[in-house]
């Protein structure tokens, strides 16, 4: 068990934690995408998930947090609803039918926008830092633009069908009913759908981050979200769907696909995801989604053999290219932080010749305040 706290391992748990949750959304994409074309409401899917999601979190909510958990407040209450509103409400909705015009791949790929929005807000909210003299803040800049321009080109440009395995798919006759297929999609549609859906949630990453400095209790902030996702996705469900032989269910694919999402891609990922955000911040959250794209890629092209379009595949190099400038601005950025703090700590620290127990000044030049060592430097 030691070698679990060991520094090191503390360390690579945020990374570990981001990564785990790209090959959950993955699985996702796949299961939900299937569901969807088998008839299955979206409106329907999305107050299942959530339903299911409280049903499972809820309990370990109120016994490992019953006496940690704050004081609910009227303005922790609405920033909860808003939560809930913009991501498990309008958010997944605005993706499942930008999923259902376009396909899994092109949808997890242009959610590889998501951090250069979320960093675009966070400089707005002061959550980060631009100085264009240096050199990682620079990179961020850099790549954020990279990501937006990578996300243009995916939008703007098909170009040819790309096998992305080694071997084919049916032949040229999969691939000309493939491309019929395609050009039947309305992908400019469901790529403003998918867009509009990344603005919303790089809002919930901000405003989550807010959240938990009222409400720091991660595990019931992700059950409250879940069970208000679950009262407002109810309302606009039985709005949007008002025929009940459509919310039946049976032990089929649909409850498969309401069970995945609700446990892996809402609650645990709305739990991981607010422990790393107050710790990392929300841009650290979301950059790791191009490793969800590739893997969703590989799934989709293997499962519901979806080809993937050259424009896809440029517009994705640029991407993952703008966001690890991204990732690299950051990781040279906190380096720099914890330097600086390192230097403040040792301004602070006792001087060689004073006792620790019994604090003597032996230097009448040293002042009154520097014989105590006020930082403790912890790596989150």
């Amino acid at each position: 068990m030691g070698c679990l706290n060991s520094p090191f391992v503390n360390k690579l748990k945020p990374y570990l934690a981001m990564v785990s949750l790209q090959f959950g959304y993955s699985g996702m994409y796949i299961i939900a995408l299937v569901a969807l074309k088998g008839g299955f409401s979206h409106w329907i899917l999305v107050v299942y998930r959530h339903a299911i999601a409280t049903l499972v979190f809820a309990p370990f909510a109120c016994f490992f947090e019953r006496k940690t958990r704050p004081r609910m407040t009227k303005s922790i209450f609405l920033k909860i609803a808003v939560l809930a509103f913009l991501e498990p409400v309008l958010d997944q909705n605005l993706y499942y039918m930008g999923m259902q015009y376009t396909s899994a791949t092109f949808a997890s790929a242009i959610v590889n926008v998501l951090p250069a929005f979320t960093f675009i807000l966070a400089v707005i909210f002061r959550l980060e830092k631009i100085s264009l003299k240096k050199t990682y803040s620079l990179a961020k800049v850099i790549g954020t633009l990279a990501t937006v321009a990578g996300a243009m080109i995916m939008t703007l440009y098909k170009g040819p069908i790309v096998d992305i395995l080694w071997y084919s798919h049916g032949g040229s006759h999969h691939k000309a009913a493939a491309a019929a297929v395609s050009s039947d999609q309305h992908w400019i549609t469901g790529t403003i759908m998918v867009l509009s859906c990344i603005i919303g949630w790089s809002i919930f990453f901000i405003l989550q981050n807010k959240t938990l400095k009222e409400y720091p209790a991660e595990l019931s902030l992700a059950s409250l979200i879940c069970l208000m996702g679950t009262v407002e996705g109810g309302i606009v469900g039985a709005i949007m769907e008002p025929h009940r032989s459509a919310w039946v269910i049976g032990f089929d694919l649909r409850l498969l696909a309401a069970t995945y999402a609700g446990i892996v891609c809402s609650g645990i990922a709305y739990y991981l995801q607010s422990v790393v955000n107050k710790a990392r911040g929300p841009v650290f959250v979301t950059a790791f989604s191009p490793l969800s794209m590739i893997i969703t890629a590989v799934l989709g092209a293997i499962i519901l053999s979806e080809q993937v379009h050259l424009g896809s595949l440029i517009g994705a190099v640029v991407i993952v290219f703008g966001l690890y400038s991204v990732i690299w601005g950051k990781s040279k950025e906190n380096a720099a932080s914890k330097g600086l703090t390192s230097d403040m700590a040792k301004d602070h620290e006792l001087p060689a010749g004073v006792d620790n127990k019994n604090p003597v000044i032996l230097d009448k030049d040293i002042e009154t305040g520097a014989n105590s060592k006020i930082f403790s430097l912890q790596d989150p």
